[in-house]
Order: structure tokens, then sequence, then C-alpha cells
């Protein structure tokens, strides 16, 4: 009986020393950062670059772009939370604007049309032929389109449309 009671004493003090012995994972706010096994790899992936950085709406055009005042600028059937940045490039015949496209869609720009008085561009956001999981962010990438002649007085008319 004594050795049985000393055998068990041995195997509770055992445990404990060894669970004081290794490290504790910390769970909650203010854990810091996890610790990963040994044997376990832990990556994070790279952001995803694009050609073009994206220009965050209200900053400065790139390129040394001349922004197009607001009184030469109709973005009324844009969304509400559309960016409405539009510039000219050189001699004013490459018109610059921020485009919006987020997940797997893509956003380009093309010349409608274009008259003495105005310059409709469309702000094209192609989606996934097929269905897809896709991340939710939103980005703001530069476009541009080269225009017949320079923009000068014209006034620039933004419209979108999304398709597949």
């Amino acid at each position: 009986m004594r050795s049985l009671r000393t055998a068990v004493s041995a195997g509770v003090l055992l445990l404990l020393v060894t669970a004081c012995a290794s490290p504790q994972a910390q769970v909650g706010a203010g854990a810091g950062d996890p610790k990963p096994e040994p044997g376990l790899s832990v990556s994070s992936s790279p952001a995803p670059t694009s050609s073009a950085p994206d220009i965050a709406p209200g900053e400065p055009p790139p390129n040394g772009g001349v922004p197009v005042p607001e009184t030469k600028l109709d973005a009324a059937a844009l969304p509400e939370d559309y960016p409405r940045s539009v510039w000219t490039e050189g001699d004013g015949s490459v018109v610059g604007v921020i485009g919006q496209e987020g997940g797997c869609s893509k956003v380009g720009v093309q010349v409608v049309e274009q008259s003495a008085t105005s310059v409709h561009l469309e702000l094209v956001e192609t989606l996934p032929a097929e269905q897809q999981m896709c991340t939710m962010d939103i980005r703001f990438p530069p476009l541009t389109a080269k225009l017949d002649a320079p923009l000068a007085e014209r006034t620039v008319v933004l419209t979108t449309k999304q398709v597949k």
C-alpha cells in the first residue's frame, strides 16, 4: 500500500513538474503572436501587386497630371461612394481617372464619345464569368484613356457599368 501511494505521488509530482515546465499558449485579447509548434510552417502571402500603384481618392494625380476642375466634371451617374479624381497628362490628350475594383473584378476605362463640348468616359468593371471565392478588398487603380484631341475646355462625363 505504501509503495502504491509513493508511485501515485511521484506520478502527480511528475505531471505537475512537466506541466509547469512547458510553455503555455496564451489565448485572448493581448495574448501576443502565437508561436508555431516545431515542424509547422507559418507564412503570410505577400499583398497582391498591380502594374500601377493604387491612388487613394483625393491624392494628387500621378505622372505630373493636371487635375480637371470640378466645374468641368459631370460624375452624376457614378455611385455616391465612387472616386471622382480626373486629370490630364502631357498635352491634355490623355485623360486619367481613378477606377474602383475589388476582389476578383478588374476595372478599365473606355472613351465612349467625344464631341466639341464633352468627352464621355465609361469605367467598366469586369466580373469573373463563373462564380468564385474572392477577397473582399477595394482597390483604386489609376486608369488613362487617349483622346483624339486635347481635353481643353470640354467637360468630362463619367459613367460606370459591370460586365462578365
